[in-house]
Parts: C-alpha cells; structure tokens; sequence
C-alpha cells in the first residue's frame, strides 16, 4: 500500500514527539484507525435501526512500541497539555472519575480497565505516540481513538484476535461503562468494518456486516466534512444523553402495551399513529423522537436503492432530507452546523447535506459532484466566516473519500 502525503507528514510528527518525549517507538509498528461518514439512520444505532457509513480519510496514527515493562506511557500531538501519561496496567482511576473528566486520558485508562475487567490479560505495556487529523465533532474521533488502542494493547500483549463484533462490544464498554458517554455502536462498527472505495451495511438483527459497492464511478462525487470549529466536550456532556434518555423512555412507556423493544420496531404506520396517538398530548417531544426514526428508516431503503443504482443525487437528496428531521424533529443539530448546511445548500451540485454526530457541535458533512468541491469552499470561506466571526481562524473542509477503517502500516 503506498503511503499518503497526511501519512508521511504523521510519522514526521510522530517520530518528533516521541524523541521531544523520550519515547521508544522506533522499530515498532504504526496502527492507523479512520473516521467515518454516517449515510443512514444517524442516531439510529441505539434506536435499534439499520446502519450505513463508510470509513474517510482523516485518521489517527499511533506509533508504538513494547516497552519491557507493566507500565503505558503515552503521548498525544492532538492533547500536549494533558502532557505524557504515564500509567501501570490494572492501576487506572476508578469509572467516570472527576479527575479524567477533562482529559483524553480517559480512553487508555478506559480500555485498560474494560480489557482487564473483561478478562484479557494484560502484562506488558508500551511506549507510543497519538497523532490525528480528524475534525473534533462528528467523524467519530473518540471512537477511532478507542478501537486503535485496543487493538494495539491486543497486539503489545500478543493477545488472540477477538472477533470483530467483541472489539466493537469492547470499545462501547469503554466509552458507557468508563467515560459515561451513552454512544451506541455505529462508529464503531462504521470505523472497524471500512473498507475502500464501498458502503458498510449493518443489520443488527443478525448482527452482520455486508458491503455495498457504489452502482458508479466513485470519482464522479465528493464527501465533504465541513468542520464549523466548535469542539463538543464529548457525548456525556451534551445533547445525545438527553436524546438517548428520552428515546429509552418512549420505550418504556410504550413497549408493553405495544409490543416494541426500540424505536425501530415501529416500522408500520399503524402502529406509529397508534403510539402518537396514545402518548402525543401528553409527551410531544418523545413523540418528536420516534417521528424522526420512523421516517428516518423509511428514507433509510430508498437511500439503499439509490446508492446500489449509483444515483448520487438521490442519496444527497435524502442525505438533506435527514439534516432537516435531525434539525427540525429530532432537535439534535447545533446553530454553527446549521450554518454550514446553509451555506452548502446554496451551491450547486451540492447534493445534500446535514450535521454528522453527536450533535449540538463538531462538523456538519455534504455530498458533492467533484466539480462543486472549488464553489463550496469558495462559498463557505466567504460566508462563515463573516456568520460566525468567533471561528473565524478554526473552521475547515476535508474533502475526503472512503478508505479502509484500519490499517497496520510499517512501523517509524
């Protein structure tokens, strides 16, 4: 596989930090995880829908190295003053704790104590480095992070390769046992699943992963993340528990007199009318969540359809179709992002577009034909800018294509 210009520019920034740091990775391996790109249902994972994504091109790289020892030392380019974490494997401060709320420390920590508390046998710790280019908000960063270090804590450890959906189960219990964020597994699966140039297409009810090539020429459109600059705290500290608990709490209000164990279980109109009916007077705003996933599984197979026959316009369509659901019903987007979507959607040959993520902040995405990718960014270094002058110097377009999720490349 040769080697990207963002891959070349990571082991130089690698290899600094690690001699800045007195950290010994040279001969060891380099592991490099992905984003991804969420076409369908956003927020629908832990409503029980189907999933489709690909893996983008903004990744973390981790340089890494055993070290001899029990203890993990690490580095992060993305993190300098969280400064180098030191720690001895099983020695981790205890779930959701205060004094790792605000540091990104909380995913090492978090993968040692899941790992160990999940019976792997951990012994041997590491030196290794982190850097990543992927936007703070929305391409799933915490997620990448976390399936990276478990992999190569398996890999430092020569610990058998877990099947795929156990490092998927694994890196969710890092994040909701550990952290405290309620994610569900779609970043996971998008990011571990990935694979160049075609769609991953989760079934959850059979827990199975097929791949979906693109009916035409992929170089005929762009991806585009449109980074607004915001930086979200994390999943635990915004919207998305709020949304979560009140999707849960449907369910429980609901599921026995209506037989549903998730939203996604109201697939039939009837039995939609019947729950708005039954609960809309006195809980509208529930009702607002599970109007969102019904029509949102809806749009879910005419997307399927369109992406299979290669119909760009058709999946950009319903793309933006979804951003205003998101905006409108599931109430989840944030006013920067929708800012973003706004200037996108005046250009032409942008198909669709909508805030990818958590939500509230990060980065909103587009789907383009190639040839609006100049006017696009054209229109937002115009407009943004002036619309939101506080990140004016922060904001950013990737325009990225889909890749491989993880890769081990030859080492610094």
């Amino acid at each position: 596989m040769s080697e990207t210009s963002a891959d070349r520019r990571a082991r130089d920034v690698l290899a600094a930090r690690a001699a800045e740091h007195g950290l010994d990775v040279r001969g060891g391996a380099l592991r490099r995880s992905s984003s991804r790109f969420c076409l369908g249902v956003e927020h629908g994972d832990y409503n029980g829908t189907e999933l489709f994504g690909v893996g983008t091109d903004r990744f973390i790289w981790m340089a890494y190295k055993p070290n001899g020892t029990d203890r993990v030392r690490l580095f992060s380019e993305n993190f300098p003053e969280d400064g180098l974490v030191d720690f001895r494997l099983g020695d981790v401060p205890a779930p959701q704790s205060p004094e790792t709320a605000d540091t990104w420390a909380r995913f090492p920590y978090g993968v040692d104590h899941v790992l160990r508390n999940r019976g792997y046998a951990l012994s041997r710790g590491m030196d290794a480095v982190v850097y990543g280019n992927i936007p703070g908000g929305g391409m799933s960063r915490s997620a990448s992070l976390t399936l990276n270090m478990i992999l190569t804590l398996f890999d430092v450890n020569e610990v058998a390769a877990a099947d795929d959906m156990t490092v998927v189960d694994l890196a969710q219990a890092v994040e909701n046992d550990y952290i405290g964020s309620p994610c569900g597994q779609l970043d996971q699966i998008m990011i571990l699943f990935a694979r160049e140039g075609q769609g991953t297409w989760y079934q959850p009810a059979e827990r199975k992963v097929a791949y979906v090539p693109l009916g035409a020429d992929t170089d005929t459109f762009r991806i585009v993340s449109l980074d607004t600059g915001t930086v979200r705290p994390g999943l635990e500290k915004s919207t998305y528990r709020v949304r979560r608990a009140e999707c849960d709490e449907l369910v429980r209000l609901a599921g026995d007199e209506f037989g549903i164990a998730c939203l996604a279980d109201v697939k039939d109109r009837a039995l939609y009318d019947r729950i708005v009916a039954r609960f809309g007077k006195e809980h509208p705003g529930l009702c607002e969540r599970l109007d969102y996933i019904f029509h949102a599984q809806q749009r879910f197979y005419r997307m399927m359809d369109a992406w299979k026959a290669g119909d760009i316009a058709t999946v950009g369509a319903i793309f933006r179709e979804d951003g205003i659901g998101l905006r409108d019903v599931y109430r989840i987007s944030g006013p920067e992002l929708e800012t973003m979507c706004d200037i996108a959607r005046s250009v032409p040959g942008v198909y669709g577009e909508r805030m990818l993520g958590g939500g509230d902040k990060g980065a909103a995405g587009a789907l383009a034909s190639a040839e609006a990718v100049d006017a696009l960014k054209a229109a937002v270094d115009l407009a943004y800018p002036r619309s939101r002058p506080d990140y004016a110097d922060d904001y950013a377009l990737h325009v990225c294509k889909a890749v491989d999720g993880i890769r081990v490349l030859e080492g610094l």
